[in-house]
């Protein structure tokens, strides 16, 4: 596959884009700020009409681009009913490759009111940014391919032949339980030479980032059983330990002794080109004065390249309930962040061939697999990642960087397996201080318009001589 030279873009074009994009973006923000008054949560404990009413609202955004082909689409998974996604085709001319753009239009809950300095679902502009639930992750999303839609077409009108499709998915943040499917039943409407995934974050405010790799993820639970039943800890404790105690000592050997992830057999390299200043980490992740760091390596790769496992629940009696009596079960999930070039499944063995090896005392450890997700890397020799790298740098008036990210996107695994010709993108707005998922979340408002320039940017560049298999 050839590179795409990324000057092939006249400077007049640029120009014309940018000051498209600016001139409009008043327009964008109030449009960003009815999307996030619309609490659209595809969680069952939430009123279903406000996620459709987020769903209406999109395709009409989407329809102020030109686009006539707008559909509202669901599906159906093992009984389980798919939130609305909303999907928009704009046909390629001869020769042009065909863009995917993909956001999602569902949002977290709001979680604790009192921990939220403004409304939720009432965005606010403060200080350069933009505060509501949504408000980054991800409605800044589906209005930054809008605008960019606009942006173009009004700049190159009829010249401009890159074909666009819109999946603006519904589901995302109660997990995409029928993505799979609806790429099933939709495969032909979706197919695209490059795939779009608006739902990352930048470096750091002034600084784009292309998302080049994320970790695959697998879980699962770990029982540790010690007795047959309950027995009174001061007539029958000393010769056997709690299973919670035996558990707690299992748990341990999950790591060695500077935190590095100690199960054979896992993916890991310190490979990651980008170098993430301890003081901006424990700044970022909140770590408390005098707590170690744990892992070797840079602090990157700790983050994107190495397999990072953690401890998210325990089953066991709360304090304010708990009683004199040696438990014989105890019970704990864990979450196994893994490494590019990792298969899920070596990885979901490995961890029960550790925990089954390391069995404290001679205890019963039962092992449950959980979910499991691919890894995601991307080729940035190819040219779709050269151009888009090439857009970010032009939008921000620095150089991309290539990062990768700590978390977990599975879906993208299905794209690649369903889509394998198409090269993924995976593009953002948020940036470090975005606290996407928390209270106050927000959009920095700078940021937001380079991102629409950079997209609106890389799909002009796309128009110029692109081959279609890009």
């Amino acid at each position: 596959m050839n590179k795409l030279s990324t000057d092939a873009l006249p400077d007049t074009i640029v120009a014309a884009l940018r000051s498209c994009v600016d001139s409009e973006f008043p327009r964008t923000v109030d449009e960003l700020k009815s999307l996030v008054a619309i609490p659209g949560i595809a969680w069952d404990a939430f009123d279903p009409a406000e996620l459709d009413r987020s769903a209406e609202a999109v395709a009409d955004l989407v329809r102020s681009t030109g686009i006539e082909d707008v559909r509202i689409l669901r599906v159906e998974n093992g009984g389980v009913q798919g939130g609305p996604a909303v999907v928009a085709r704009r046909p390629a001319a001869a020769g042009k490759p065909t863009v995917l753009l993909y956001a999602h239009h569902d949002v977290q809950p709001p979680g604790a009111a009192e921990l939220w300095e403004t409304e939720p679902f009432a965005a606010q502009e403060r200080n350069g940014r933009l505060y509501g639930r949504g408000a980054a992750d991800d409605k800044a999303g589906v209005l930054a391919h809008v605008a960019a839609i606009r942006a173009i077409t009004e700049v190159l009108g009829e010249d401009f032949g890159v074909g666009i499709t819109l999946f603006i998915e519904g589901e995302e943040e109660a997990g995409s339980p029928t993505f799979r499917r609806f790429l099933e039943e939709h495969r032909e409407l979706l197919r695209s030479d490059v795939i779009v995934v608006a739902d990352s974050s930048n470096w750091k405010v002034g600084v784009p980032a292309l998302t080049t790799s994320l970790r695959g993820l697998v879980d699962g639970t770990i029982e540790v059983r010690v007795l047959e039943h309950a027995v009174h800890s001061g007539m029958f404790g000393g010769p056997v330990l709690d299973a919670p105690t035996l558990l707690a000592r299992l748990i341990a050997t999950l790591h060695d002794d500077d935190g590095s992830v100690a199960i054979e057999g896992l993916v890991a390299s310190d490979s990651a080109g980008v170098e993430y200043p301890e003081a901006d980490y424990r700044a970022d992740a909140s770590v408390l004065d005098g707590v170690r760091l744990a892992g070797t390596g840079s602090l990157a790769s700790r983050l994107w390249t190495k397999p990072a496992l953690s401890i998210i629940g325990i089953d066991a009696p709360g304090v304010a309930v708990s009683s004199n009596t040696l438990l014989p079960s105890a019970r704990a999930k864990f979450s196994l962040r893994l490494a590019p070039g990792q298969d899920p499944e070596e990885a979901m063995a490995a961890v029960e061939r550790h925990v089954i090896k390391h069995a404290p005392f001679g205890a019963t450890v039962n092992f449950t697999p959980g979910e499991s997700g691919n890894p995601f890397a991307t080729d940035t020799d190819r040219p779709a990642a050269q151009i888009a790298l090439w857009a970010l740098g032009a939008a921000w008036g620095t150089d991309a960087v290539e990062t990768g990210i700590g978390g977990s996107i599975p879906f993208i695994a299905d794209l690649t397996e369903i889509y394998p010709e198409a090269q993924i993108l995976v593009t953002g707005v948020e940036d470090p201080d975005s606290r996407a998922h928390s209270a106050n979340e927000s959009l920095h408002l700078g940021e937001f318009r380079r991102a629409v320039l950079a997209e609106a940017l890389m799909l002009a560049r796309l128009n110029v001589g692109a081959p279609r298999n890009v």
